[in-house]
């Protein structure tokens, strides 16, 4: 039955096997680590930009990054953290140019695909629908003017799941840093809900 499935789906090989394949110029290798981690580096570069296509292109930009500095790897950390750090540093890179030349918000026109999930439920009122919405754009306007590390850290950490270690060692801080960046996070958007409590 799964016969067919074998050629498109081979086994799950280590991080460490494919990178090192690919450092020998196996670009297949380097594939397979794409497709592990792209939505994962999709989802990140989404929370932090706001817009699908940026999102893209972020994500994108990451890979291509990691792609021509995979002789740089040397495993101290897992590919995983290595990647991660790259992007974060995208990412953070791509705010600072947004912060220079300010623009409209892009967050509104496609957050709608996140907020299927939660999809208000025959019982809600038009009222409650109102509500959701302002706590939406609040929450969205207070991430986008958070510092871009704290943003960071809120999205890795809330978002991802990310453990307050990993975190520190993607973006190469102190964990005590990035405990305070994620303090500071958590109290401004606390602050930017307050009316809806």
């Amino acid at each position: 039955m799964n016969g067919t499935m074998d050629e498109s789906s081979p086994p799950r090989r280590p991080d460490e096997e494919l990178v090192a394949r690919a450092q020998a110029g196996d670009r297949a290798a380097f594939g397979e680590l794409v497709q592990r981690y792209e939505r994962k580096a999709y989802r990140i570069a989404f929370d932090f930009a706001r817009d699908r296509e940026e999102a893209k292109d972020l994500s994108q930009d990451a890979f291509l990054k990691a792609y021509t500095n995979l002789k740089n790897f040397d495993g101290r950390s897992g590919f995983y953290t290595w990647f991660y750090r790259i992007l974060v540093n995208v990412c953070l890179d791509y705010k600072r140019r947004r912060q220079r030349r300010p623009g409209e918000s892009t967050g509104e026109t496609s957050e709608p695909d996140r907020e299927r999930a939660n999809e208000p439920r025959e019982s809600t009122t038009p009222d409650q629908m109102v509500i959701a919405a302002q706590m939406s754009r609040k929450m969205n306007a207070a991430l986008a003017a958070l510092p871009p590390k704290q943003r960071m850290v809120f999205i890795l950490r809330n978002d991802q799941g990310l453990s307050i270690r990993e975190i520190a060692e993607m973006m190469q801080t102190a964990e005590g840093t990035v405990k305070v960046h994620l303090h500071r996070a958590v109290s401004a958007l606390r602050q930017s809900l307050a009316e809806f409590g």
